[in-house]
């Protein structure tokens, strides 16, 4: 009997990441105390809504909610490129690394200004090595080319296309490529057909596309994301609730052990 694969899926969630993405990591670590195995953080950096990365922080004199983000290089690549290729603006980290000791301790702010990255997602997962919350937790990017062509098709998907200059993720649907606009608006683009290793899941195609690759025998997921998941499709997971915790959407900014 091969050794427990434990799993959890999360979008790179701020450069401080929330407290959920905190609670299904910790989870994770306290079942494979239990039954051993090793842990896989899927991180689902396909993704293209540059919401995803809106790092809320309480200011520590005022308490007070400020919400930061990345500055991106032109609107066209904040709302459609994917996070993994979303690049970040030169001056971003410099102008935000001057604010943040309004809502963290220095040593967190010198990990920040250590990182190294041009786009938000490699940004977003050098912060969460450097706070070394991924320590012995191996990373499956569904970006990664390797990762989509190794994965199942899927009937409902996204496709990275060139489109003015930028890479952007389009949905596929009925032999159309198009981009959201919002509301009932959509953008059709010019019809290329798609290659596996340029093919995302949708939601509701993402759990079996990733256990494809990853093949978990446990995965941790939150009490919104139990709801939408099709557990039917895959008997042979072991789903696991995360733990409760308060505040769960705000960024996580308590980190003792970088005191050290």
């Amino acid at each position: 009997m091969s050794d427990p694969v434990i799993c959890f899926g999360q979008q790179p969630c701020g450069f401080f990441p929330k407290r959920f993405f905190h609670a299904k990591l910790l989870t994770a670590r306290r079942l494979q105390q239990r039954i051993g195995g090793r842990i896989v953080y899927f991180c689902h950096d396909s993704d293209h809504d540059y919401r995803e990365t809106t790092t809320p922080l309480r200011d520590l004199k005022t308490g007070d909610l400020k919400r930061l983000n990345f500055d991106h290089v032109g609107k066209l690549q904040k709302k459609y490129s994917p996070l993994y290729a979303k690049r970040i603006q030169g001056d971003w980290q410099e102008k935000t690394a001057r604010v943040l000791p309004c809502f963290v301790p220095p040593a967190v702010v010198g990990i920040f200004l250590a990182v190294r990255a041009d786009t938000v997602a490699d940004f977003c997962l050098g912060m969460y090595r450097g706070l070394k919350l991924l320590d012995g937790v191996d990373v499956v990017r569904s970006g990664d080319p390797f990762v989509r062509v190794k994965a199942i098709e899927v009937a409902d998907f996204y496709v990275d296309v060139d489109y003015e200059g930028e890479l952007v993720r389009a949905r596929c649907q009925a032999g159309r490529l198009t981009l959201h606009r919002g509301g009932d608006e959509y953008l059709e683009l010019p019809w290329s057909e798609p290659r596996k290793a340029s093919i995302s899941p949708a939601r509701d195609t993402r759990l079996r596309w990733m256990q494809s690759v990853v093949r978990c025998t446990h995965y941790v997921a939150g009490a919104s994301e139990m709801q939408y998941l099709n557990r039917s499709e895959t008997p042979e997971i072991e789903f696991v609730e995360r733990d409760a915790i308060e505040n769960s959407h705000e960024s996580l900014v308590d980190y003792p052990w970088t005191a050290h």
